[in-house]
This record gives C-alpha cells, sequence and structure tokens, in this order.
C-alpha cells in the first residue's frame, strides 16, 4: 500500500472534498459515454423515463443491434454507482437485453439525454450530518407487463447521506398491493441488518432502525407474529422480518406516498415529483467552478 494523499478519483468516480462536505460523481464518466454512443449534441429531456407506456418485450417490433444495446445498458449501469436517479430506468432497460428492439433503444436513448442535461449531478454528503441508520421501502404492483411482477425500490440513509439504493424485480408473483410492498420491505430489511453488521465494526451499535413504508397493511403483517391463513403463500424468506420487529431490531413507521423516498426506484414519475425526490435524496448539479469555490470555502 502506498500513501498517495487525499482520494479525489477512484474507478472512475470523481471525489472532490471541500470543508463542507464531500461530492461524489462521474461528470468525466458521462461526457465519455455520451461521445462513445453519438450522443453528446442530443436535446436534453428532464427525466430520464417517459411516464406513458411501461416497457414490455415488444415481440413485434423491429430488433437492434444487441451487442450495441448491452454495452449500452453496461456502461449506464456503471454509471449507478453515483447516480440514484437513472437506476430505475437503467434496470427496466436491462430486463431487455436478450431481444432488444427499437422501442427499447428509443428508451435507453432518453436515459442518455437525460444524462447530456445533468452531467454534472452527483451525490452531495454534507459535513454536519447526523449518523442514524433508516431505510425507505417501497414498490411498483405488477409493474411488468410481461410477467406481472412486482418491483421492489429500497433507500437506506446514514443521517441525510443516501448510502445505499436499489430497484429489483421481484423474484414472486405478489397477489395484492399489500403483499408486493410486504416482500420490499423484507428487501429493505436485510439490507438495512447488513450495514447494521458493517457499522458495528466501525463501532457504531444501532437497535430500533426506522424503515418507513407506504402500506400500512405491509406494517401489519409484518406486527402480527401470528402467521395468517392469507400470508401462508409468502415464501419464507420474506417473513424474517417478523422477528425483527418482534425483537426490536427495527421499527415499522407508515409514511405517506408523497414522502416517500424510495418511490423514485420503481416507476417512472412526472418531473416536479422526480426533481423533489432527486433533492430529496441528497443529490445535488455541481459545475466545476462551483466545486472550485466550495474547496476555498471555510
Amino acid at each position: 500500500m502506498s500513501m498517495m494523499g487525499e482520494m479525489t478519483f477512484f474507478l472512475g468516480l470523481q471525489v472532490n472534498q471541500s470543508p463542507r462536505g464531500i461530492f461524489i460523481n462521474q461528470s468525466n464518466y458521462v461526457l465519455e459515454i455520451l461521445k462513445k454512443y453519438g450522443m453528446e449534441a442530443c436535446d436534453p429531456v428532464g427525466t430520464p423515463m417517459e411516464i406513458k407506456d411501461k416497457l414490455d418485450l415488444d415481440q413485434n417490433g423491429s430488433p437492434v443491434d444487441a451487442t450495441k444495446y448491452r454495452s449500452m445498458i453496461g456502461a449506464l449501469m456503471y454509471l449507478t454507482s453515483s447516480r440514484p436517479d437513472i437506476v430505475h430506468a437503467t434496470c427496466l432497460c436491462a430486463r431487455y437485453q436478450a431481444k432488444p428492439t427499437e422501442k427499447h433503444l428509443k428508451e435507453v436513448k432518453r436515459i442518455f439525454r437525460y444524462l447530456r442535461g445533468t452531467v454534472n449531478t452527483g451525490l452531495w454528503y454534507t459535513k454536519d450530518s447526523g449518523i442514524e441508520l433508516t431505510g425507505f421501502s417501497d414498490a411498483d404492483y405488477a409493474g411488468c407487463k410481461d410477467t406481472f411482477k412486482s418491483t421492489s425500490g429500497g433507500a437506506q440513509f446514514l443521517g441525510e447521506k443516501l448510502v445505499s439504493w436499489s430497484s429489483k424485480k421481484q423474484d414472486c408473483t405478489a397477489l395484492s398491493t399489500a403483499e408486493a410492498e410486504y416482500v420490499s420491505l423484507s428487501v429493505c430489511c436485510a439490507q438495512v441488518l447488513w450495514m447494521r453488521t458493517q457499522l458495528t465494526d466501525y463501532g457504531f451499535h444501532f437497535n430500533k432502525i426506522p424503515i418507513y413504508c407506504d402500506s400500512k397493511s405491509a406494517i401489519a403483517i409484518s406486527c402480527n407474529p401470528v402467521q395468517h391463513s392469507r400470508t401462508k403463500h409468502i415464501a419464507v424468506r420474506y417473513h424474517f422480518i417478523k422477528e425483527h420487529v418482534e425483537m426490536g431490531t427495527i421499527e415499522l413507521y407508515f409514511v405517506k406516498t408523497d414522502y416517500q423516498l424510495a418511490d423514485l426506484f420503481t416507476k417512472a414519475l412526472p418531473v416536479d415529483r422526480f426533481n423533489y425526490l432527486v433533492r430529496r435524496l441528497g443529490m445535488r448539479s455541481l459545475s466545476p467552478k462551483e466545486l472550485e469555490r466550495l474547496a476555498k470555502s471555510q
């Protein structure tokens, strides 16, 4: 090992450290991939995904070059390590890598058009904020048009700082919104418990970790120690959340959908709602000049 001074660059991540906080982004990489796929002069758009119709297999669509499509998805996947705002759109397009059509390619290009207008966006970690562990869990019921499986979305925070996020199609087919939310809660719980174990190594001990969910039914299922006949069909591996609620490791709280931060990871959203959530997740757009000013500030 060698001491190379303060970290400014790591595996494509640009790290700007200043007295006020740390800014992590991948603006150089964004410019690089926009140039690689001939999108550097495209018109920017406000969101990475249109609301109107959800993607499907598009059996009768015109096929496109699958190698190029997969290459574009791979490039975007690498970008998601500092850009939670494109996670859902990228993961959704990634489901159609086997037989991509023009419809799918158009959606991928839309993500690039969104990036064109948000090159300098990244995660801003302020210096003065707490270190409490919290989680947000959400689900989009039967969101997949091909399999009718739901999409789980999760976000985990340390204080006000977003440190972990996910958007994933559920393995099982949920029979109700409550069940989809319950499965998503379990996934979020597993991630929070893993983070809790990791943080123990650094001397932080957490109990009664709050997880916020916008489904009262899912919370009721989790807090009821009796296995109800209506929940027996849910895979056993999702029921471990009940134990942790009983033990007091985690606590579940209801949050209105308006304030559900994980909403961003489950579906396409209107511009205003999208921008509100991006801001609440701690993402900012800081140009190189603004970063210079920050570095000089006290």
